[in-house]
């Protein structure tokens, strides 16, 4: 099963915060290759600029991340999509269009504001709950 992940949920590892625990369950799943995981672009240059001052070994974290999701980018249809849906976080949208291009099934949030659309939204709980229990 593919699903999208968004920048957040790896914060939540790295900062130890909002249930981390399934989070790292989560990822861990990924590299085990249980699901195909899809993360984007963008997210890495997130997690750089966020985490950059505040964890050490960072490049590393990245470079795990790079060698066990898909990373994927939007493109200009993509972006013309976003522009025209009336949502406050424009990044969510793209990342939201992103996901589903690559037919992913589920998008894992813990952004309790992220867009919502026709794919379903999980957060970290929701979705250990229905798929790793």
């Amino acid at each position: 099963m593919k699903i999208f992940v968004d920048t957040n949920i790896f914060l939540d590892v790295l900062f130890n915060r909002n249930d981390a625990v399934n989070v790292t369950r989560i990822l861990n799943a990924c590299h085990q290759k249980r699901f195909e995981g899809y993360v984007a672009d963008i997210t890495l240059l997130n997690i750089d600029y966020v985490a950059a001052k505040q964890t050490k070994n960072l490049r590393d974290f990245l470079a795990l991340i790079n060698q066990t999701f898909t990373v994927i980018g939007a493109n200009n249809r993509i972006f013309e999509s976003a522009l025209g849906i009336d949502h406050n976080d424009l990044e969510d949208v793209v990342q939201y269009l992103c996901a589903e291009n690559e037919t992913c099934r589920v998008i894992v949030s813990n952004d309790k504001k992220f867009y919502r659309g026709k794919m379903e939204v999980m957060n970290s709980t929701e979705f250990v709950k229905d798929y790793l229990v």
